[in-house]
């Protein structure tokens, strides 16, 4: 039997069976990944050009690169947060980081009302969200997850407690608000991949990429902090620094993630998963820009399919929330069986 870090709930597997999923080297496989992603993104802004085509192109075009900065923010978040809390279940959203967004959208559509705030600088409300969600992600965070140590139970109950506060605090505005400021309000509850504001996707890119490049500075003790905390401290890595940093990173990066095109649950749960099962090593070097390219395939292919070959029957954040409601259903009775 092989011995995987234990922190990260790795299911042991026997050395045949492991050694035919690796029988393709890593490097060969994130190469793999990253081909196919980039003739996805080609072939979503070149397919069935009909009209005009310039006008066409330029919005496919900031279409992928907003799916390909979520891509790189909600991927390289999920697997840093599940470093750092010791489990694979766990994501920034799954924590109330939606709930939170749902909370500021219904507070300033209230407080102001939908056209005062169509009437504010793209630029400068992307900013306000976006420092509000990481001031309370920080506290939230650095309070469940440094210093103390609390089960995996506790985290979750926590995380529960506030998102249902958050919700129910949203609900109430929602019941009192005027009806027409709910219709339009409704449109920001779930993400968008289509309609994504051009104004604002390079400063999401600015954003997106110091943070993962912060993410990838931080590999190596992340790598370490894999094999547990007691570990990590004797191996010499300052826990609750990095673990500090990290939060900091992630917080950012989900914040302009979900400000950039709205709330995704459980986008960050499934690519995770994806990407652990695929890469075959759990090194951070590898697992970051893996888990990038599952991400952009699993956005823009699922993009592909609901724009291009279904028409837009359905909006692809619902297939996404669905298939990660069930994948996270499945993975707490499985933990359950276990214990």
């Amino acid at each position: 039997m092989s011995t995987e870090p234990a922190a990260l709930g790795v299911i042991e597997t026997p050395e045949p069976e492991r050694r035919t999923r690796q029988s393709m080297p890593a490097g060969m496989r994130l190469a793999v990944v990253l081909i196919v992603a980039a003739v996805l993104c080609f072939a979503f802004v070149f397919w069935d050009i009909r009209g005009a085509f310039e006008y066409i192109v330029e919005r496919r075009t900031t279409a992928v690169i907003g799916m390909v900065i979520v891509g790189a923010a909600v991927g390289t978040a999920s697997v840093a947060f599940q470093t750092v809390t010791g489990n694979r279940i766990l994501t920034p959203s799954i924590m109330g980081f939606d709930a939170l967004f749902m909370l500021i959208q219904t507070a300033l559509t209230f407080a102001v009302g939908s056209t005062a705030l169509a009437l504010w600088n793209v630029t400068g409300r992307f900013f306000a969200e976006m420092i509000a969600m990481v001031i309370v992600c920080m506290l939230l965070y650095t309070w469940l997850l440094v210093g103390a140590r609390r089960s995996l139970q506790v985290v979750l109950l926590v995380g529960i407690v506030l998102s249902t506060l958050f919700r129910s605090i949203s609900l109430f505005l929602q019941r009192i608000m005027d009806p027409n400021e709910y219709q339009v309000l409704q449109d920001t509850f779930f993400a968008s991949f289509n309609s994504i504001q051009a104004e604002i996707v390079p400063v999401a890119g600015i954003i997106v990429a110091v943070a993962c490049a912060g993410l990838w500075l931080l590999r190596n003790p992340l790598d370490v902090m894999g094999l547990g905390r007691d570990t990590a401290i004797n191996l010499g890595v300052r826990h609750q620094r990095v673990t500090v940093w990290v939060l900091f990173l992630v917080s950012v990066l989900i914040a302009a993630s979900t400000a950039l095109v709205g709330p995704s649950t459980f986008l960050g749960l499934i690519v995770a998963h994806l990407a652990y099962q695929l890469a075959g090593s759990y090194r951070h070097a590898v697992l970051l820009p893996f888990v990038i390219g599952v991400t952009v395939i699993t956005l823009v292919g699922g993009q592909f399919v609901m724009e291009h070959l279904l028409g837009f029957s359905t909006a692809l954040s619902v297939i996404i929330e669905f298939v990660g409601g069930l994948l996270f259903i499945g993975l707490l009775l499985r933990r359950k069986g276990t214990t």
